[in-house]
């Protein structure tokens, strides 16, 4: 999802070239349209490394990345907007969150984004975070409490002990912010979570779902778009069955030849995750979140697997919009562009893909499949058996598939209050999530046309209407909200 939801989000390619151009885009403007992103400071918080035991691997603290912008609040009375970090580099976030800059400055808000333990820079044990036991640490509930506590302390220094937080949240992001209203309502006014597929991460749900709504993706553009990705997918089992791998490097540019059966299971875990990005990112204008994408990737990629009778040529060209949207590699490293983990959809590359595993591999549930029955791709299992194995032998953890669901209320939420669950219905996760209101302060809004969490980018003149209104009745819910909570504190005095 990566964020996953990873997600969740964020649980994706992420291209050397991309990390180059966020390494350097601290003082940019937003990517597109409006030039409303502001300039944000990054500043570190001294954060407990464990806030539920006292006697922990010497009760110490690591420094915790944040960043923050006072550019638009009316200081000491406008609200906090809060983004609850996810499975990335915080900047990554920042920069493809133009919504809440945008509401900021209507709602003279102060901005915080802040960065989940153990990705981006905020490594409690800096390059040994991922041994064990030094990434035990890595849960859901420290880092929501690792929010809570960051809460609480700005709000002291920066004298501003009385402005309502509004929480916000992309995909495993938004899972977080739904967490943090659930759990910590004392200093949460409301949360919106974006495209954030809290129920099938939970467990709650059909492990075919996700697969089968990135396929129908490609189909709604073109009913044959389908059927040329599953021939091509059945050209590769053939020849894969026969063993011609010099067929099949020389087809699909790789860089070494396959030598087994586990490579081309491997190729073909790196196809498939193509089409997942191209169905999360299909935006209606040019991204370059997670991946490099062209406008509509969706319809780009059916245009490449349908203009002509070379299947197999089609289906790598249509990975490249992914995996070489610059066109730079020579050939394809199926190990090193794509990682195979307890996260079906992908867990990116680097420090963040071990810390995704490792989360997919305790509490976030993401067994889903594909079966080339109810979607195009080859049949891939990922059962909680062969999570289970996996997740022994990688990271010596027994995996809790109903942990999530019995401590964070599953899909029984109507006594929570005041959130927003905001999905698009190009969205594979969409349908993870919840798209139906449970009360007049538990807020489904569907979005026609929405791709993943678009209503959290900025402004573009290529939007859809359904998005502008959307974000119309987020700002309106979270107004009343923050009125709500005034009037809570001034009852209180």
């Amino acid at each position: 999802m990566k964020s996953s939801f990873s997600a969740l989000t964020l649980t994706t390619l992420l291209t050397a070239e991309l990390l180059q151009a966020l390494s350097h885009s601290h003082v940019k403007t937003g990517i597109h349209g409006s030039q409303t992103q502001p300039f944000f400071k990054e500043k570190y918080f001294t954060q407990s490394l464990d806030h539920f035991n006292f006697n922990s691997m010497g009760n110490g603290t690591f420094l915790q990345r944040y960043l923050i912008t006072d550019k638009y609040w009316k200081i000491g009375y406008g609200p906090i907007f809060f983004y609850t970090g996810n499975e990335g580099d915080i900047w990554q976030f920042a920069l493809n969150s133009g919504f809440i800059a945008e509401l900021a400055a209507q709602q003279e808000a102060l901005i915080i984004f802040a960065e989940h333990r153990y990705y981006g820079k905020s490594l409690p044990f800096g390059n040994d975070s991922f041994n064990i036991p030094q990434i035990g640490l890595l849960t859901v509930e420290q880092a929501i409490a690792d929010y809570a506590v960051m809460i609480s302390v700005l709000k002291c220094q920066l004298s501003a002990t009385d402005c309502p937080v509004i929480v916000f949240g992309g995909s495993y992001g938004g899972m977080l912010s739904i967490y943090m209203r659930i759990k910590y309502p004392n200093l949460v006014a409301g949360a919106l979570a974006a495209s954030a597929p809290i129920l099938s991460t939970a467990g709650l749900g059909d492990p075919r779902q996700f697969f089968r709504d990135v396929t129908a993706d490609f189909e709604n553009i073109s009913p044959q778009c389908r059927h040329a990705v599953k021939d091509a997918f059945h050209q590769l089992k053939e020849l894969g069955e026969l063993q011609d791998y010099s067929a099949i490097e020389s087809t699909f540019a790789l860089c070494k030849r396959p030598s087994s059966p586990q490579d081309i299971y491997q190729l073909n875990g790196l196809l498939r995750n193509a089409f997942t990005l191209m169905a999360m990112l299909d935006y209606p204008y040019s991204t370059h979140f997670m991946s490099n994408m062209p406008a509509y990737p969706v319809k780009v990629g059916c245009e490449i697997m349908l203009r002509g009778s070379d299947l197999l040529t089609n289906l790598r060209e249509t990975a490249a919009i992914v995996y070489n949207s610059t066109g730079l590699l020579t050939c394809f490293d199926v190990y090193s562009l794509y990682v195979e983990c307890a996260d079906p959809t992908g867990c990116g590359l680097g420090f963040d893909s071990m810390a995704w595993d490792y989360q997919a591999c305790t509490e976030i549930n993401l067994c889903y499949e594909s079966n080339n029955i109810t979607d195009m791709f080859p049949a891939m299992t990922f059962t909680e058996e062969e999570r289970l194995q996996y997740c022994s032998k990688r990271w010596g953890v027994v995996p809790r598939p109903d942990w999530l669901k019995i401590h964070f209320w599953g899909d029984v939420l109507s006594t929570a209050s005041n959130i927003i669950f905001s999905n698009g219905d190009l969205d594979p996760w969409a349908n993870g999530g919840v798209r139906k209101s449970l009360s007049s302060s538990l807020i489904a809004i569907n979005i026609p046309g929405g791709a993943h969490h678009l209503d959290l980018r900025e402004s573009n003149d290529a939007d859809p209407a359904s998005v502008i209104e959307a974000r119309k009745t987020e700002a309106d819910l979270i107004t009343q909200w923050v009125k709500l909570d005034r009037i809570r504190m001034r009852q209180l005095l």
